[in-house]
Formats: structure tokens, C-alpha cells, sequence
């Protein structure tokens, strides 16, 4: 049996409201304890990010949900038509911050799409791989003849996670019993590097007629979670042996005063295995498909913070891939952390830029430290 190149024809991206920069970051997302933060600076120092995006107005109100952005993204990069809307016959929609648990991300965003057509739609879980999950499943779908014209997104909404709101009511028990009233490193320091936005990719079984197109030539995934015990997770509570206690074990008031629905990261564990795991998986990944490093064009790593670039650098030439920075494409200091996002953003930015030429190579590195998840893809533009 034979099988379908696969191309992606056209990249998008949707950011709801304008940037917002560091020094307005607690306008918008409140004072826990109608206080200023003494993590915020530490946090932006070594994340070095300068503008992100909220789903927000300055006083905390929502004006998107995770579905409407990702829609906009849809539409964007099918061309704002609706022939090209019914055009769609898959829709791939990866995302951590869903805007309910039932139903589904996808199907909510298929809802906002009128002008497409009944049509198969998935919607990956997980955290930053999800959005290479979604690329995944569209990318096989087109090689196999499933589908024709796919489209892969991955989106989130942090902003309302991130509110002081969702920490206030532990604010004030905690200061009632004269215990430090500031809220832990490992739930509040993720408040200053998330961003919402969602991005989009067309994929065809042949590359557009005029103009660029990348041609996926593999996708790769590994999980760690078998050695690992999760780092990165919301809904939960992280117990002494390092199992989850879920949301549904707690009572609706424990719920609101230990702020269960926050995303939580445990940072000693994310710092000490977040860089070697991943350069263990993109060796493998590179050796399987016989490319060296040296061959990269353009790397396209994801990284939730600076603090890790040079700790990946250094990581990949000890591992015998090493990718001179002069070859990275990042957009984290403009963009922050939009989670399973980021790389579509990346991708998106680079595809547009005018800088690329056929026969360019790109990789992208995608980590996810829930539970020590990786995927790998590489592009050729033709």
C-alpha cells in the first residue's frame, strides 16, 4: 500500500485583545491578597518574557473562551471563506485548558464553525504535546487517505486559571491561621509565564501551486511516565508518594480554599529532568530517521522560560546533536508561553516570515512536563 505525502499549505494564529507587557500583567489578572507579588520579577527575570496575551479585559473579565480563539484560527487559515470551511474534512484540536470537561475542545470548536460541513473532529488531552498530538492524528489521517484536507490546531486559555481569584480564598486561610499569606512557588510562579492564543495548519496530500509548503516528513512521540512521576498538573493535589489526589476525592469548599483547580508544577523535578529527557528522545528520534543535526536549518524547540535555552544548548552537543543558535526560531519573548500552542506559533511566524526557501529543513521539539512527555517532528519546505 502506498501512501500520501503530506504538506501543510497554510499556517494561522489568533491572539485575543492586545499584548500585554510585564509591568500590567497584575491589571489584569488581580493582587492576590491586594498585594503585589515578590515572585513576579524573579519570574520575568529568567523566563524573559516581555508581552503575552489575555482572554481579558483589564479588570478581569473574559472576553474569549478557549473555543472562540481557536475558531478565529480555523477560519484564518482557511482563508476567512466558506469555501474553504466546507472544504475541511477533519478537525484536529489539541489544547490543556479546555473551556469544560464535557463536551469535548474540538466538538465545541466545530459548534462556532457553521459553514463547515458534518465532519470527523478529535480533540487531544494533555498539556504542550497535545497540539502535536492533534498534528499527529491529521497528518496520518491525510498520509493514509482518511482525509484530504485536515486541520490541526493547538490553543489555550490559561488567563483564567492564573485570576487572583483562584487563589484568594487559600490567601486568606492561610493568613487567618498567621501563616504566610503568599500563595506557593509551585502554583504561583506559572502565573507570570502563561499566555492564551491558538494557531492553525491546513495540511493537503500536495503542496500549494504557488508559494511555499512544508512537507511533514515524520512526527515522533515518547512518554517517560512509566520512570516519571508527574511534575506539571491541575485539578489535582500532589500527595507525599507523588501520586495525583483528584478534584472529584475533595469537597467543593477544599475545592476553593486549597485552590485545587490551579495548575501546579513541581520545580525541583521539572529542573532536574525536563532537558535531559528530552535530548535523549530527539537523538533517538533523529538516529531512527537518519538526520544529523548538522543538516537542521531552522530549530524550533518550545521552552516554557529562557532559563532553559542555554541548558538545551549545552545538552544537545553533549549528546552529539548539537544546532548553533544562529539556527533556533523562537518567539517566546513576544508571544510568552501559549502551551500546546507555542509551537504552531513558532512554525506559524516562520512560515510567513519570508526567510524560508525549499529544501529548508525545520525542527521542532516540543516538551511537556506533566509527565515527562516529548514529541519531534521534521519539515522541508517546498
Amino acid at each position: 500500500m502506498s501512501f500520501n505525502e503530506v504538506y501543510i499549505v497554510n499556517t494561522s494564529s489568533y491572539f485575543p485583545n492586545d499584548p500585554v507587557s510585564n509591568e500590567e500583567m497584575e491589571e489584569y489578572l488581580g493582587f492576590i491578597n491586594e498585594k503585589p507579588s515578590k515572585s513576579r520579577r524573579i519570574v520575568l527575570r529568567n523566563n524573559g518574557i516581555k508581552n503575552r496575551y489575555y482572554a481579558l479585559t483589564r479588570d478581569g473579565k473574559v472576553t474569549h473562551t478557549n473555543a472562540q480563539i481557536t475558531a478565529e484560527a480555523v477560519k484564518a487559515v482557511t482563508g476567512n471563506t466558506e469555501s474553504g470551511l466546507k472544504a475541511i474534512d477533519l478537525l484536529s484540536c489539541g489544547t490543556s485548558t479546555p473551556d469544560q470537561v464535557m463536551p469535548a475542545h474540538g466538538v465545541m470548536v466545530h459548534g462556532l464553525l457553521p459553514e463547515t460541513n458534518a465532519i470527523e473532529v478529535v480533540s487531544p488531552a494533555g498539556v504542550c504535546c497535545a497540539g502535536m498530538h492533534a498534528l499527529k492524528y491529521a497528518y496520518l489521517s491525510v498520509k493514509t487517505g482518511e482525509a484530504r484536507n485536515a486541520v490541526a490546531t493547538g490553543s489555550e486559555r490559561f488567563s483564567t486559571l492564573l485570576t487572583a481569584s483562584v487563589f484568594e480564598d487559600e490567601a486568606q486561610q492561610l493568613k487567618a491561621l498567621e501563616e504566610n499569606p503568599y500563595i506557593s512557588f509551585e502554583k504561583e510562579f506559572l502565573r507570570w509565564m502563561l499566555s492564551d492564543g491558538a494557531a492553525a495548519f491546513l495540511m493537503k496530500d500536495k503542496p500549494n501551486e504557488t508559494g511555499i509548503s512544508l512537507r511533514v516528513e515524520w512526527l515522533e512521540g515518547v512518554s517517560y511516565a512509566n520512570t516519571m512521576e508527574a511534575c506539571m498538573y491541575s485539578a489535582s493535589e500532589k500527595l507525599p508518594d507523588g501520586s495525583l489526589k483528584s478534584y472529584m476525592e475533595y469537597s467543593p469548599e477544599e475545592i476553593i480554599h486549597k485552590s485545587i483547580l490551579s495548575i501546579k508544577q513541581d520545580v525541583k523535578l521539572l529542573s532536574e529532568n525536563i532537558v535531559p529527557l528530552g535530548g535523549v528522545g530527539l537523538k533517538a528520534a533523529l538516529d531512527k530517521h537518519g538526520v544529523k543535526s548538522s543538516e537542521i536549518d531552522y530549530f524550533l524547540p518550545h521552552m516554557s522560560s529562557e532559563f532553559f535555552k542555554d541548558k538545551i544548548f549545552q545538552r544537545l552537543i553533549e549528546n552529539g546533536t548539537g544546532i548553533t543558535y544562529d539556527k533556533w526560531f523562537v518567539n517566546l519573548t513576544t508571544v510568552g508561553n501559549v502551551g500546546a500552542a507555542s509551537v504552531y506559533l513558532m512554525v506559524d511566524e516562520l512560515f510567513h516570515s519570508g526567510k524560508l526557501k525549499t529544501g529548508d529543513k525545520i525542527l521542532l521539539l516540543v516538551p511537556e512536563s506533566a509527565r515527562f512527555s516529548y514529541m519531534y517532528s521534521l519539515l522541508t519546505v517546498c
